[in-house]
Formats: C-alpha cells, sequence, structure tokens
C-alpha cells in the first residue's frame, strides 16, 4: 500500500501515513491529509486521551495542551501557580484530573481546560503522595509512599477513605510506581521496575502483569497497550493474548517518547512534535 502525500505547514511537520501490519493490525480508517495541525511543543511525557478522542499532554513549563483528532492544538491551560503535573486524567473531559506531586494538590479543569476547583492531598493523607487518579465513582485513589498504601478518598465524606497496605500482598523489594488509572472496574498500578499490577475498583489485588521497564501505559476497548522497543505492544485484558504493531519503515521510531491509540488514528509523540497515523 502506498504513503499519504506528506503536508508540510512553515514551522509544523506533520506526517500522514497509511499503516501496514498483518493479522496483529488494529481496525483503521483514513483521515484527509490536509487536517492536522499542529504547534510545536516541548513534551515532558505525561499525556491523557479522554473517550471523545482528545488527547492532552503537558510542556516543561507544565502547561497544559489539549489537541483534537486531526491533531489540531484547541485549548491551553497556563496554571497561575507554578508546579510539577506528574499526572494526568483527562478521560472524562468534563473533570480532568491534574496532580502536583511537588506540592501534594489536584486540581480539576473543566472541557474548555477552565479551573474547577483544587484540593490539597495533605488534608486526606498523611505521608507522601506519589500519584493519584480519579476513580469512576467520582473519588480519588492514591499511591502513599510514605507507608507503602493505597487510599480510595471520598472528598464528601472523609470518614470513609478506604486504606489498603500493599505491604501486606507485595514482595519485599525496590519499587518505583509511575501511575494510576481506573479501567473498566479495574485499577492498573504501574511500577516501572516490576510491572503493572491490577486490582478490582474495591482495591482488592488480583494480579501482576509482567511488564517492566514502563513509565505510560494505554487502554483501547479490551487491550493495554504501551511502547517499547520500538514497537506498540498490544495486550488483551480478557484473553491475555499478546501482539505487536510495527510502524512503517518511513517513521523514525528513535525518536518517539509515547503512544496514545484513538478511535481512528494513532498519536506519535516526540519531545518537540506529534505525529498522526490514520487507522485503517
Amino acid at each position: 500500500m502506498k504513503n499519504k502525500r506528506i503536508s508540510v505547514i512553515p514551522g509544523v511537520f506533520w506526517i500522514i501515513i497509511l499503516l501496514m501490519a498483518s493479522s496483529t493490525c488494529l481496525a483503521q480508517t483514513s483521515l484527509n491529509p490536509s487536517d492536522p495541525v499542529t504547534n510545536k511543543v516541548l513534551f515532558t511525557e505525561v499525556v491523557s486521551q479522554d473517550r471523545l478522542n482528545n488527547i492532552y499532554l503537558t510542556d516543561r513549563q507544565n502547561n497544559l495542551h489539549k489537541y483534537d483528532g486531526a491533531g489540531k492544538l484547541i485549548a491551553t491551560f497556563s496554571p497561575p501557580v507554578t508546579g510539577r503535573i506528574s499526572m494526568l486524567e483527562a478521560w472524562n473531559p468534563a473533570k480532568i484530573l491534574l496532580f502536583y506531586d511537588d506540592q501534594q494538590k489536584i486540581a480539576f479543569l473543566d472541557r474548555f481546560l477552565a479551573p474547577i476547583s483544587t484540593i490539597n492531598l495533605r488534608d486526606y493523607v498523611d505521608g507522601l503522595v506519589k500519584t493519584a487518579t480519579i476513580s469512576q465513582d467520582n473519588k480519588i485513589w492514591a499511591f502513599n509512599e510514605s507507608n507503602f498504601s493505597l487510599y480510595k478518598i471520598d472528598l464528601q465524606f472523609p470518614e470513609a477513605t478506604r486504606t489498603i497496605p500493599l505491604d501486606l500482598v507485595f514482595p519485599k523489594q525496590a519499587y518505583d510506581i509511575r501511575s494510576l488509572r481506573e479501567y473498566q472496574n479495574n485499577l492498573y498500578l504501574l511500577d516501572k521496575l516490576s510491572g503493572i499490577y491490577v486490582f478490582d475498583n474495591l482495591g482488592n489485588y488480583q494480579k501482576r502483569l509482567p511488564f517492566t521497564g514502563l513509565s505510560y501505559m494505554g487502554f483501547r476497548n479490551d487491550e493495554l497497550y504501551y511502547w517499547q522497543n520500538n514497537k506498540i505492544h498490544l495486550f488483551n485484558l480478557y484473553t491475555l493474548q499478546e501482539k505487536t504493531l510495527d510502524l512503517p519503515a518511513s517513521v523514525d521510531t528513535t525518536t518517539i517518547k509515547q503512544v496514545v491509540i484513538g478511535e481512528e488514528q494513532i498519536f506519535l509523540i516526540s519531545t518537540s512534535e506529534i505525529k498522526v497515523l490514520p487507522l485503517k
């Protein structure tokens, strides 16, 4: 299959390519090559996606950028107070979560990236929270590094907050916890050193997925995916089948930092730009 014509816009480079794969290929569709337009961005590897196929990422100044499914920049949030955004959860576009690990605060934004509210996790947790996310029942999951525990924080009724000690079920070893994500009634805790730990939505430990060396995990339909060794890896959460998806030879995979898979396209994110591959 031939590649589509490359569109070049001053100061911005977008490559629209038809993705080739064998039986491991995802369902794909074509995009208009004139659609993608974006600005250069100094990406910091903090990225998320909402259910409307928009993607969000932060730059080195901790500004938040929102792009639509065609890769067009549609909104930017510049926080009034400087802080390091270490976790971003945008699956619910009406309530986007930003976790500032250096300030131990969570900020919520609406779909226009306008501030809704801010909470100080020190009011709910004694210790250092390493990562946090929002649950499907509108509570907060937090990993407390100080006592190696999970918390499910009820902001309306703090006395109902649940604490789940992990030292009772995890082996005694070094950990590098990077992120939390609730998806399809399960909670996924990503540790770069030992893999992804799976809990149910009550915090009961289920199993470990042995995918090490990761700083990001994404989900699409029934699959967990991640970028490693210049390939897209896909793991079915229910059949437990694994497969990889190779990118076309024309794509410079050495510059890619993260990959986000949308409904109709794949976003390839480097430290300075976003490239979009249409799925077919």
